[in-house]
Formats: C-alpha cells, sequence, structure tokens
C-alpha cells in the first residue's frame, strides 16, 4: 500500500458507493432510515474531491483526510464509525508505504475503533459482520506471506460472505434492532457498503 493505491481506493470506493447508491439505499428502507445510500454517496464523493486535491507524504495522510471529511460530511451512524476507522488507518499508517502486514494491523485497528463507538459485535447483523471476517482473511493472507492484491481479493470474499451472512440474522445493534423479528430476511445496509468498500480496495490493488 502506497499513497498512489491508498488514492486510487479512495476513489474506486467513492465509483462503487455511486453505481450501488440505490441498492444500498432500497437495502436501508427495509431495516433502517432510507438514506444510507444518499449519505455514502455524499461522504465519499467529498472525500474523493478532498484526496485528489491532498499533497500527502504518508498513506496515513490520505486516510485520514479521507476519514475527517467522511465525519463532516455523511449524517447519522455512518459517518462517525466509517470516517473513524478511516482516521484509525491513517493514524497507524504514517509512513509513504506499507507492507500486508503492518496494512493488516492497520485495518484492525479500524475495527477497534468501530467496535468501540458502535458497541457491536459478530453476529449483530451490522458492518462488523463483514469487517471482522475481511480483517481476519487479510490478515491470515499477509501472515503467510501472500501479496498484497491476492490479500485484498481474499479480505473481500469474506466480507461479500459475511454480507450474505446477515440476511437470516436478528438485528440487535442499530436502528434495525427497533424490528426485532422483522428485521431477519433483510441483508444488512452496512454490511453490503463494508464489503463494497474491501471489493474496491481488491480490485484497485489488482489493477496496481
Amino acid at each position: 500500500m502506497d499513497i498512489d493505491l491508498a488514492r486510487a481506493w479512495v476513489q474506486a470506493i467513492t465509483v462503487a458507493v455511486g453505481r450501488h447508491k440505490d441498492y444500498l439505499t432500497q437495502l436501508d428502507s427495509a431495516i433502517g432510515d432510507a438514506d444510507h445510500g444518499t449519505n455514502l454517496d455524499r461522504g465519499f464523493t467529498a472525500a474523493a474531491a478532498a484526496v485528489s486535491d491532498l499533497s500527502p507524504e504518508t498513506v496515513g495522510a490520505v486516510f485520514t483526510n479521507t476519514g475527517t471529511t467522511l465525519i463532516s460530511t455523511i449524517g447519522g451512524a455512518s459517518g462517525p464509525l466509517y470516517g473513524g476507522a478511516f482516521r484509525a488507518l491513517g493514524k497507524a499508517l504514517d509512513f509513504p508505504a506499507a507492507e500486508p502486514l503492518a496494512f493488516a494491523e492497520a485495518l484492525a485497528a479500524g475495527l477497534d475503533s468501530i467496535q468501540k463507538l458502535g458497541t457491536a459485535v459478530p453476529g449483530d447483523k451490522t458492518m462488523i459482520d463483514a469487517y471482522a471476517p475481511a480483517v481476519a482473511a487479510f490478515k491470515e493472507q499477509a501472515r503467510q506471506g501472500t501479496g498484497f492484491a491476492a490479500a485484498a481479493a481474499a479480505a473481500a470474499d469474506a466480507a461479500e460472505e459475511g454480507m450474505r451472512a446477515t440476511t437470516p440474522l436478528q438485528a440487535r445493534k442499530g436502528r434495525a434492532s427497533y424490528l426485532g423479528a422483522r428485521s431477519v430476511g433483510h441483508q444488512d445496509p452496512g454490511a453490503t457498503s463494508t464489503a463494497l468498500i474491501f471489493r474496491a480496495l481488491a480490485d484497485t490493488a489488482a489493477r496496481a
């Protein structure tokens, strides 16, 4: 992970979110506020513009700037959760380039940030259900000495599997939890956007 790849990842997330904005909103309309896609599209569009104007000296600067922009532009819970995660990535990656293991630890720091703020655990039907397995998969590949692109692909696959696994769950956190048993049968929008973010990372790394 270097500065160019970091910037390209943010741009790729923006494209992916824009492409799936209506789908994310559709998922959120079933068990949330029906604004997840719109909020994320606004936030990442602003973040992409911010990092394109940036002259960063470290990978961390790209992610810190992204996180700060997300927090200031996304309403509801998604802004602090995603923004905090990217700021945690930024804090952990205060150098011009990062090897896979260092990036894995940074992803874990992002997960810690989300869990401290949202207090969710795997199985609660939240973004954690996609994020946690993605981190575990990336870290396992990195420990085996796999290249960055292969580790990112494994993380994206794990995130998507976790995303799909939210459908039969009953939500225990967030607005969806207010629905009780009625939340069963719906894919979680936060887990879905998280999977999009990790797939964007895999696609970007594959092209690098």
